[in-house]
């Protein structure tokens, strides 16, 4: 997952330069001036930053929250696992919302937001997993009396016994 964040950190980068005018021309291989329409368009310029360096900011921010926590971090630290979650969520509706509005408002379509678009997407699908796991967790551990919230940010002991509490 994190090999896919760092393309798509490297992707959103390369279009957010291009957006502010660090490079004079975008790489466009197959559609024509596609990818000049969809990176100068009124949707690009809605927020005061560049739409494509949201979306890189979007994945610094799971690769952040990627490394966190080790292989068992859906039960230890389940909040940064629900963060996680939040982020590759919202990035993969991003660009499923710009996929759809590449055609049908511009009539054109943009080589890397393409790439980048499948990347987000694919990320949702290898992040599921684990949010889930964190919610039967969270959900477990309630049923078993602990704290929402303490086990939530780690400091509850759970069900295996690892986690000592901070009590």
């Amino acid at each position: 997952m994190l090999v896919l964040a760092f393309v798509g950190f490297g992707v959103a980068t390369y279009l957010a330069l291009y957006q502010v005018g660090f490079f004079p021309s975008v790489w466009e291989p197959f559609f024509g001036n596609g990818s000049q329409i969809i990176l100068h368009s009124s949707l690009s310029r809605l927020l005061p930053i560049p739409d494509a360096a949201l979306g890189a900011c979007g994945y610094a921010l799971e690769i952040l929250s990627g490394v966190i926590g080790g292989q068992g971090r859906w039960r230890t630290t389940p909040w940064i696992v629900l963060l996680f979650g939040l982020v590759v969520g919202l990035l993969g509706l991003g660009s499923v919302l710009l996929l759809i509005a590449q055609p049908v408002l511009f009539h054109a379509w943009c080589t890397l937001c393409l790439i980048s678009a499948l990347i987000s997407i694919c990320l949702v699908g290898l992040a599921k997993d684990e949010v889930l796991a964190s919610l039967q967790h969270l959900k477990r551990e309630h049923a078993r009396g602990q704290s929402w919230w303490r086990v939530c940010w780690g400091t509850e002991k759970h069900a295996e016994g690892k986690i000592l509490s901070t009590k």
